[in-house]
């Protein structure tokens, strides 16, 4: 099949573009949010092809794969295809709703010709969908290997804007954590984080390339996992796939996500930082826990389920 389909999240693309189709990004010169073309920090295959809006339009499109509400009017704008009319479409929902959840309907919730397909069994519980048909596949990982060390004692946290999106992502818990845990973090806006926290100076990390995270996390005793309110992090799915147990918080997907055995998921500041503690001075009870996340997230969450889902469901609507 040939799929466009835009880069919107580049950790659930670098999944995705691994199976057995022809992927057309669109691209700018700018590489904007709706013209990235191919990742800059992920290695992906040959048949991710960037293509300009301009050479879309002479292109044939088996599917189209829409992420954010927009798309369909770029789509019918670049190439004169109508969504759900003229070439079959997806919506893949990444996020939980932003706002009250009893409240919040999708926005493709209002048709029945284009199915809506969740990251999570939460994302889709939680939005109202309508009349739309919804599927649920749920993230897909590249085994990185077991890369796990633990050699550092302390915490590592991945998370992009902390600042920006203090509540959402848990930025408030685990700043209260690093006051007596020792905590490094991992992605976009650490100039802001290092303004707003200084005693974490040494501890931040600007943007790593996929590949130099993976090694870089695997060297920390422990993942830690505060997002109150969003979708499944990759980085948490990651993070257990190379071998770190993880401490969380008990909201959203995480209790499917992280079984017992492979850490803790409490509200429990306290809670938590205690299992950290017992962690860091017990680094053989901690690959324990780690082996334990590792084998969870390839049995639930590995590639080959990933892409025999999408390929079922993308053998159905384009039927």
């Amino acid at each position: 099949m040939r799929i466009l389909i835009w880069h919107v999240h580049g950790s659930w693309m670098t999944a995705f573009v691994q199976g057995g189709h022809e992927y057309l990004l669109p691209v700018d010169a700018e590489r904007g949010p709706d013209g990235r073309g191919r990742a800059q920090t992920w290695d992906w295959p040959a048949s991710a092809r960037e293509l300009t809006a301009e050479q879309l339009a002479g292109e044939r499109v088996d599917l189209v794969v829409l992420q954010r509400p927009h798309e369909a009017g770029l789509l019918q704008d670049w190439t004169g295809l109508r969504a759900g009319v003229d070439v079959p479409a997806v919506y893949l929902e990444h996020n939980a709703p932003t706002g009250a959840a009893v409240a919040s309907r999708h926005p493709y919730a209002g048709q029945d010709a284009i199915p809506v397909v969740h990251v999570t069994h939460f994302n889709r519980m939680m939005w109202d969908n309508g009349s739309a048909p919804t599927e649920v596949i749920e993230h897909g990982i590249c085994d990185p290997g077991y890369l796990y060390t633990g050699q550092d004692p302390s915490l590592a946290v991945v998370v992009n804007e902390p600042v920006r999106r203090t509540r959402v992502a848990g930025t408030d818990v685990m700043l209260e954590l690093s006051r007596t845990l020792p905590v490094d973090v991992y992605g976009m806006g650490m100039d802001h984080l290092a303004e707003v926290a200084p005693w974490l100076e040494g501890r931040l990390h600007e943007n790593y390339r996929q590949s130099e995270l993976h090694r870089a996390l695997a060297a920390h005793r422990v993942y830690l996992h505060p997002y109150r309110w969003t979708s499944l992090g990759l980085a948490l799915l990651e993070a257990m796939t190379i071998g770190l147990p993880v401490l969380g918080l008990s909201t959203t997907e995480a209790s499917r996500a992280v079984p017992s055995s492979a850490g803790l998921l409490s509200n429990d500041p306290a809670e938590l930082a205690e299992r950290g503690r017992h962690w860091l001075e017990d680094p053989a009870s901690a690959a324990e826990a780690g082996a334990a996340a590792r084998a969870h997230a390839l049995d639930r969450y590995g590639l080959d389920r990933f892409l025999a889902d999408w390929d079922a469901l993308i053998e159905r609507v384009v039927a």
